[in-house]
């Protein structure tokens, strides 16, 4: 026979062991995000000091750049797609060879972002001026370097 206190007593205590599992996770969320947001301030308000500013702009730590290709205004979609063929055999292989790491489609519709698997932003812009949607001046270009979140604050 069972104990009606103890089946009590361990029915009280799983109860309190899940709420506190229920209130740890969303915390361990909120202090991941709250970790990440002040890091990511600390450098940006790091940036408004010039001398850290200027020193952070000879020496940041790049390993990507992200490249935003907006189609130019006055750019019919038939222009763009007498193009896509000989673009899209060009960025599988730039795929393949390691030079583009990631690849997706704007949610507007306008174009593409890539992540490019560069030092800098020339770089990036050698890779992107051999592109056929180039070549023919279709698209706009956005250059951003891009390196780890954890730069000068971690350090």
């Amino acid at each position: 026979m069972s104990n009606p206190t103890f089946a009590t007593s361990r029915l009280s205590q799983r109860t309190k062991v899940t709420a506190v599992i229920r209130v740890t996770r969303p915390m361990k969320a909120i202090r991941n995000a709250v970790l990440a947001l002040t890091l990511t301030l600390i450098g940006a308000t790091s940036m408004t000091d010039p001398s850290v500013a200027q020193a952070q702009a000879i020496s940041p730590t790049t390993t990507g750049v992200m490249v935003i290709l907006t189609v130019k205004a006055g750019v019919t979609r038939e222009q763009v797609m007498a193009v896509m063929p000989a673009e899209i055999r060009q960025t599988v292989q730039l795929y393949l060879n390691g030079k583009i790491r990631e690849w997706y489609s704007r949610g507007d519709s306008r174009g593409v972002v890539l992540l490019l698997d560069s030092r800098d932003v020339a770089e990036a812009q050698a890779i992107m001026e051999g592109l056929p949607l180039a070549k023919q001046n279709l698209m706009d270009h956005e250059y951003i370097a891009v390196g780890p979140l954890c730069r000068s604050a971690c350090s």
